[in-house]
């Protein structure tokens, strides 16, 4: 189906060469459209923009929108190839005909490797607030529920996967809409107890730029990893009736809603509290919502947080089992992983006409992610701290590639299946250029952040492995082809 290209001749894309997927195609619009809306409302908002408001002051506003407006470019790229070229893999498989195996490999393996890491931080994040709750369930117990409940359910059936991310996405969303309303309340002093705030907050204690321009570039590398995850709906795409008009609408839906959200609540939250009063690692919403007088705000949070979390599980599960099946396709991965539920595999032929569940890709990846989990329990400060570094700048790596690969695909789209381009990159090849030195920009500034540095070290030397190995997989195959 995605068979690997030659290196001899690029692959037409106007005969539609990703073939028809062998996976069920059991999500409808609505699961693609709140996975894009929820994807990215996690810990990281609910939590760690607390950090970034401590370094940017009033400034975070203007940090969220140039992360935000990176993101936004980095999904109208890819979903101007997904909705031309579906695929399980998406950007894993547009790297690979973009630019040749070892990208595609290369983008792949990085992926994967970025979400079994990261799933352990969720489960483990989700574990110590159930523990909370219920102290007779150990941290470990609580790990091994959800592990289990949500490999039972991707096992299951894509549609279980859908339907879970469908209400915990409701539940983000509509959390977000009643913090912003009752934070506006609150800001015009309808609220009971309260009065109109005004701009004091906005312009006192240093202005809006307190730590001037330089605390809102870092605020920007404070948040711009909190939009990681968007890229699942891509993925996710291709199990949908018709994955061309299904990812064009869930990106253009999410996009603009996202930043509204990520934007409108950081403008809400240090227009109601003096920015100096946030502490990192401490919830802004919380905070908001205790000086406003809701009863129980932490406890509140708490079950937002845990919902978000248990979402990001899922959804890393789902993407990561995908990717991986999509390496076995194209050779990348042990061919054993492309068994589907609904029997046989897509080379063999035998799948059924909608296919099934990739549960040997399911069951390898929450392996991998059980294995991160324990040793986030045993070693976080040594082993796992070792392997998230490894991962902490991989997004990025992953997005400057999905540019590339937009770059080298969109004039052969116009030039040899115009009619693919359903939806097309906004300012061709500005936009995208742009991106490219906006990410660049980034990884400097990771470079010269002392925080920052050992992530992009050990993400740097993660990567150079992985490119390592594909480029001897490609040295070995020239060599077996002579």
């Amino acid at each position: 189906m995605h068979d690997a290209p030659t290196q001899a001749a690029e692959p037409s894309l106007a005969a539609g060469s990703e073939g028809k997927e062998p996976l069920s195609a059991g999500l409808k619009q609505r699961h693609l459209t709140m996975l894009g809306l929820g994807g990215v409302i996690g810990a990281g908002l609910f939590v760690g923009s607390g950090a970034g408001i401590a370094v940017a002051g009033p400034g975070i506003v203007l940090s969220y929108l140039i992360a935000g407006a990176l993101a936004m470019l980095v999904m109208r790229m890819l979903g101007e190839m997904s909705a031309a070229m579906p695929a399980s893999g998406a950007f894993s498989v547009h790297a690979e005909r973009a630019l040749g195996r070892w990208a595609g490999f290369s983008v792949g393996w990085l992926y994967w490797f970025l979400l079994v890491v990261v799933l352990a931080v969720e489960a483990t994040g989700a574990a110590q607030i159930a523990n909370g709750w219920v102290p007779a369930v150990p941290q470990w117990g609580w790990v091994l529920i959800f592990m289990i409940v949500f490999t039972l359910a991707n096992l299951a059936s894509v549609k279980n996967f859908g339907e879970f991310e469908f209400w915990f996405a409701t539940l983000k969303v509509t959390a977000i809409v009643l913090f912003l309303v009752l934070s506006l309340l609150a800001v015009f002093g309808v609220l009971p107890d309260t009065e109109p705030v005004g701009l004091a907050n906005l312009t006192g204690q240093g202005g809006l730029l307190p730590h001037g321009w330089g605390g809102v570039i870092s605020g920007v590398l404070a948040v711009v990893f909190a939009f990681g995850g968007l890229e699942v709906v891509t993925i996710a795409a291709a199990e949908s009736d018709d994955p061309a008009r299904a990812v064009g609408r869930a990106v253009r839906s999410a996009v603009w809603r996202i930043l509204f959200f990520y934007v409108g609540s950081m403008l809400v939250i240090v227009t109601l509290l003096p920015w100096s009063s946030m502490e990192p690692g401490k919830s802004p919403y919380v905070a908001v919502l205790d000086s406003i007088g809701v009863p129980g705000a932490g406890q509140i949070m708490n079950v937002v947080v845990f919902v978000a979390l248990l979402s990001a599980l899922n959804a890393n599960l789902y993407g990561s089992s995908r990717m991986i099946f999509s390496l076995a396709e194209r050779g990348e991965a042990p061919r054993a992983l492309l068994k589907v539920s609904g029997g046989g595999s897509p080379r063999s032929g035998e799948a059924e006409s909608r296919g099934g569940v990739p549960r040997r890709a399911v069951l390898a990846s929450v392996a991998f992610g059980f294995v991160s989990v324990l040793l986030n329990l045993k070693w976080p400060d040594s082993v796992f701290l070792y392997m998230l570094n490894a991962v902490g700048a991989v997004l990025l790596f992953v997005w400057g590639l999905i540019a590339v690969s937009q770059l080298r695909l969109r004039p052969r789209l116009e030039r040899e299946a115009p009619g693919k381009l359903t939806l097309r990159m906004w300012a061709f090849p500005y936009l995208t250029w742009a991106a490219l030195l906006a990410m660049g920009g980034v990884l400097v500034l990771m470079l010269t952040d002392e925080a920052a540095r050992p992530q992009l070290l050990w993400s740097a030397g993660a990567t150079g492995l992985v490119l390592l190995v594909a480029g001897a997989r490609e040295l070995r195959e020239r060599r077996a082809r002579r």
